[in-house]
């Protein structure tokens, strides 16, 4: 959270602080940190088969019941695009929210376990390696593990994800106009 107080107010218009919420900065990463993300997002029929059909994924595994109940699985699964989606969409709030300057990349992403209509997927997410860029001064690439759980502790999904991330000193002196981005 960033806080200021009340300086960028007219006067008699607000006596409190102003709390923005936003993710951590570089500086704020520590390696071994576990961030566990709430609240858990429930998948429903609908999630899955909107972005199923969104992507023109045509996959009868997510889309024909009847047919999955064939397979060994007996049902659909859920879209493991989306599962994956949501597993970092979950982490936003608390690490890149305001904070990143780009996704570099995703790797060692594994689906370990199904996800079915109804489950509830929670998240985790563990800072593995952060340090300073070499060639964007106030910016650091953070790379972290998300680790994906449906309401039994059965961890569905993983994930390694590396991230350009702002300083807090170098974003705050960019937002001010006082250097490039």
């Amino acid at each position: 959270m960033s806080e200021s107080h009340g300086l960028d107010a007219s006067p008699g218009q607000r006596a409190g602080r102003r709390i923005e919420q936003r993710g951590r900065y570089l500086d704020e990463l520590q390696v071994g940190d576990v961030y566990v993300h709430s609240p858990g997002r429930t998948i429903t029929e609908t999630d899955n088969v909107l972005f199923t059909t969104m992507t023109m994924n045509t996959q009868a595994l997510h889309l024909d019941a009847a047919w999955s109940a064939q397979q060994p699985f007996g049902q659909r699964l859920v879209n493991s695009m989306f599962t994956l989606a949501t597993l970092i969409g979950q982490s936003v709030t608390q690490i890149t929210q305001g904070t990143i300057v780009a996704q570099l990349g995703l790797s060692e992403i594994r689906f370990p376990a199904p996800l079915f209509h109804g489950d509830t997927l929670t998240s985790e997410t563990e800072i593995l390696s952060v340090r300073p860029s070499s060639s964007r001064p106030g910016q650091g690439v953070v790379t972290m593990k998300h680790t994906g759980y449906q309401q039994d502790g059965t961890v569905v999904a993983e994930a390694t994800r590396s991230c350009l991330m702002w300083e807090r000193a170098a974003h705050e002196s960019a937002l001010a106009g006082e250097v490039q981005a």
